[in-house]
C-alpha cells in the first residue's frame, strides 16, 4: 500500500513538472554531459565562460577537466572569466590561477567585433560556449558568442552551445535593432528584450544568415530541461558586478538607458539598476552617493548626493509585465530640463533606433512610444518560433 502511494504521488509530482515547469529547477545544458562529453572527445577544446559557468558548486571547466576533455583555452567576455572587472572595463588576457589554463580576452579593447587571434584559433577544434545570459541585446554576453561563432566559421572549427534559462525569458519588447547602430553592445537585428536563450540565439543567427556574409557555423545546442519561456528562472549567481538581485534583472531593460544620460543608475552603491537620480533633480525625498566599489571603481556622479527615485518598491511582477518602460527616462529628462543634451550618442545604440529619442523630446508618452515597436515585437515573435527549443 505504501509503494501504491508513494508511486502515485511520485507521478503526481512529474505530471505537475510538465504542466508547471515553473515548479522544477531546470537543468542546465552544462550538467548534461553525456549529451556533449562524446563531442569533446579527442577534441581540442576552448570554454568561452565565466564565474556563471556553474553546475552545483563546481565550475564547468573542472567537470571538464574531470572528463578528460582536453580544455586548451579559456575565452573571457566583459567582466573577465571570474567575473570581477567593471563594466566596460579592458580585460587582459592571461592565465586562470586555478586551472593554470591560458585565457584569451574577448574584451580587451572597445571595437565592434573581438576576434580571437589566428595562432589561437589554430590551437583548438571546438569552441563550447557555457555562460548565463539575462536576454538583453545590449548585454555584451551574447555579443561575445557571435563573434566566436564567426571565428569559427572563418578557421573551420565546431561550436557547442551548453544552453542556460533566460530569467528575461517571457518577455519580448522593445524596437528591433537598426543595423547602422550596430556596436559593442547590439550585434544583431533583434529587439531590446528578445526573450530567447543563447542556444536558441545562436540557432537563429545561424538559420537567418547573421553571421558574416550570411555563412552558417557548425553549431550544436545542448538544451537545458524541465525550463520553458514561461519559468521564472531565479539566477543563482549575479551575472555581472552590477545586476545583483532579480528585481535589477527584471528591471534592466528599462533603467539601463540612464547608461547614456547624465543620470546615475546607481553604480556605485548597494542598489545599482533599483535607482535613478541626479543633483539636480528636484522636489525628491530619496538621496544616494556613488562610491568607488568593487565592480564600479569609477561610477558616474562619484562621490556626489544625487536625489531621486528608488524602485526597489516595484514588484518582480510589475517588473516583468512593463518591459521596457521609458516612463524612467521621461521623468529624468522632464525634470532635468537639459534639452537635446540630456542624451550622448550611446542612447542610440541602447535604443537600437533613430528616432525614439525625438519622441522623447516631442513628449509622447512612455505608452505612446511602446505603440511605435509593438509592429517589431510582433515580426520578431514570428520569426524566431522556428528556432524555439522550449514551449512558450
Amino acid at each position: 500500500m505504501k509503494l501504491i502511494r508513494f508511486s502515485r504521488l511520485f507521478f503526481c509530482v512529474i505530471l505537475l513538472c510538465v504542466a508547471l515547469p515553473g515548479l522544477c529547477e531546470p537543468v542546465v545544458g552544462a550538467a548534461r554531459l553525456d549529451q556533449y562529453l562524446p563531442l569533446l572527445k579527442g577534441k581540442r577544446v576552448a570554454l568561452f565562460s565565466n564565474h556563471t559557468g556553474m553546475v552545483g558548486d563546481k565550475h564547468t571547466v573542472d567537470l571538464m577537466l574531470e572528463n578528460g576533455v582536453n580544455v586548451v583555452t579559456l575565452f573571457s567576455p566583459e567582466h573577465g572569466f571570474r567575473g570581477t572587472a567593471d563594466a566596460g572595463e579592458k580585460v587582459k588576457s592571461g592565465v586562470d590561477g586555478p586551472t593554470g589554463l591560458p585565457i584569451a580576452s574577448l574584451y580587451d579593447s572597445h571595437s565592434k567585433e573581438r576576434m580571437p587571434a589566428k595562432e589561437i584559433m589554430d590551437g583548438l577544434d571546438v569552441i563550447v560556449v557555457d555562460i548565463q545570459d539575462v536576454g538583453l541585446r545590449y548585454y555584451t554576453y551574447y555579443c561575445s558568442m557571435i563573434d566566436l561563432m564567426n571565428a569559427a566559421v572563418r578557421y573551420g572549427k565546431q561550436v557547442v552551445v551548453l544552453d542556460r534559462p533566460n530569467p528575461n525569458g517571457m518577455t519580448v519588447d522593445g524596437p528591433i535593432l537598426d543595423m547602422k547602430y550596430e556596436s559593442g553592445v547590439g550585434r544583431l537585428p533583434i529587439p531590446v528584450v528578445h526573450g530567447m536563450t543563447l542556444g536558441e540565439l545562436a540557432m537563429m543567427a545561424n538559420g537567418e544568415g547573421w553571421l558574416r556574409d550570411g555563412a552558417k557555423a557548425k553549431l550544436t545546442v545542448v538544451p537545458c530541461q524541465d525550463y520553458t519561456h514561461s519559468t521564472r528562472y531565479r539566477l543563482p549567481i549575479a551575472p555581472s558586478p552590477n545586476l545583483r538581485t532579480m528585481t535589477s534583472i527584471y528591471l534592466y531593460p528599462s533603467v539601463c538607458f540612464f547608461e547614456a544620460t547624465p543620470v546615475s543608475l546607481g553604480r556605485g552603491t548597494d542598489m545599482p539598476f533599483e535607482i535613478y537620480g541626479h543633483p539636480d533633480m528636484k522636489g525628491r525625498d530619496f538621496t544616494f552617493t556613488p562610491r568607488s566599489v568593487a565592480g564600479a571603481k569609477n561610477p558616474p556622479l562619484l562621490d556626489k548626493q544625487c536625489h531621486g527615485v528608488d524602485l526597489r518598491g516595484v514588484s518582480d511582477e510589475q517588473a516583468i509585465a512593463q518591459g521596457i518602460n521609458l516612463e524612467y527616462v521621461i521623468d529624468a529628462y522632464r525634470d532635468l530640463n537639459m534639452g537635446d543634451a540630456f542624451f550622448t550618442s550611446f542612447f542610440e545604440k541602447l535604443i537600437g533606433k533613430g528616432d525614439i529619442r525625438k519622441m522623447i523630446e516631442q513628449g509622447m508618452s512612455a505608452a505612446e512610444i511602446k505603440e511605435t515597436w509593438a509592429g517589431d515585437v510582433e515580426a520578431f515573435r514570428k520569426a524566431r518560433k522556428p528556432y524555439l527549443l522550449y514551449a512558450e
